[in-house]
């Protein structure tokens, strides 16, 4: 790939890692089975949430768990529960929501430590299984159906769920949806397309439709585009498993920040935080381990919903 400018290419830092006392190495899981090849997976960590209370919330995918971790990396067991948590996004200071792979979306009371389902089923057909979320301002939820879908199954699907309960499928021909992050003004849905090894820019209408979605960004490697986010200037962020990088792209597309693990390929989300909102955390997630990176400007703060708690 040719740029017009040299990114900032500088390595990530590792901020904690999961205590042995949570690992599992010895507990064979059936989502290790079908995504991992059956390999041991102690932990496979995804969905951070930095809250403003000071917090970074993470999931465990395979063993049904969310984590608490403190500003000095110290972890907290908040759930564990028969499901397969993936992403994340708080409700309010009180109600995390989450694409839970098996069950659909759930909601987590964090003061009572309880999850319960909340959208289970389209149509009465369950999902392919849920990946990701992110709300706009008017409390629209938009999440990724990703399932096992890619290019030999261009099937996976993206949804808006209205505050009202209306869910509408925008896209039905996704191999493999992903991250998803909307743009600052709300008018463009960012979604990766992991086995497409590329990230989707869709342009969203007034009436709420979608028109002339066209590929945005183009990676390669032996994964995809995972998680996304994004900064304040419209600069996004992508998590890309497999290669172990962090892309940061600029209005044109180009990387202007590359960030790189210092130990694990498995880059696979990312959110700002921190009291100025320019830190952004990565889980690498087959190592159990959280990675930091400073940046220059602060990121998106991320809307919160209104569901039906």
């Amino acid at each position: 790939m040719f740029f017009l400018n040299s990114p900032d290419v500088r390595s990530a830092e590792v901020f904690t890692r999961m205590p042995q006392k949570y690992r599992k190495p010895d507990v064979q899981t059936d989502w290790a089975v079908a995504n991992r090849a059956g390999q041991s997976t102690d932990s496979f960590l995804e969905g951070p949430v930095w809250s403003q209370a000071g917090f970074l919330y993470v999931t465990d995918i395979p063993h049904g768990r969310i984590f608490r971790i403190t500003r000095t990396g110290e972890w907290e067991l908040v759930v564990e529960y028969d499901g397969e948590p993936n992403g994340m996004k708080l409700v309010d200071d009180s109600h995390l929501l989450i694409t839970d792979y098996r069950n659909g979306l759930m909601l987590l009371n964090l003061e009572r430590g309880d999850v319960r389902p909340y959208l289970e089923r389209r149509n009465s057909e369950r999902f392919r299984g849920v990946n990701d979320l992110t709300f706009d301002s008017a409390g629209n939820l938009y999440f990724t159906d990703q399932g096992q879908t890619g290019l030999h199954d261009p099937t996976g699907r993206v949804y808006r769920l209205s505050p009202a309960g209306k869910l509408d499928m925008l896209l039905g021909n996704c191999p493999s949806p992903n991250g998803l992050v909307l743009s600052p003004d709300e008018k463009v849905l960012y979604v990766a397309m992991t086995r497409g090894n590329c990230v989707w820019r869709v342009p969203l209408q007034a009436d709420g439709s979608v028109s002339k979605v066209g590929q945005y960004f183009t990676s390669y490697g032996p994964s995809g585009p995972d998680g996304l986010t994004i900064d304040a200037e419209g600069r996004l962020f992508i998590a890309n498993p497999g290669l172990g990088r962090v892309w940061g792209l600029n209005h044109r597309a180009e990387p202007v920040v590359v960030l790189t693990s210092p130990g694990g390929a498995s880059l696979t989300n990312l959110c700002f935080g921190g009291a100025d909102m320019k830190t952004l955390f990565m889980t690498e997630s087959v190592s159990g381990t959280v990675l930091v990176a400073q940046m220059d400007v602060a990121g998106v703060l991320p809307k919160q919903g209104k569901p039906r708690l």
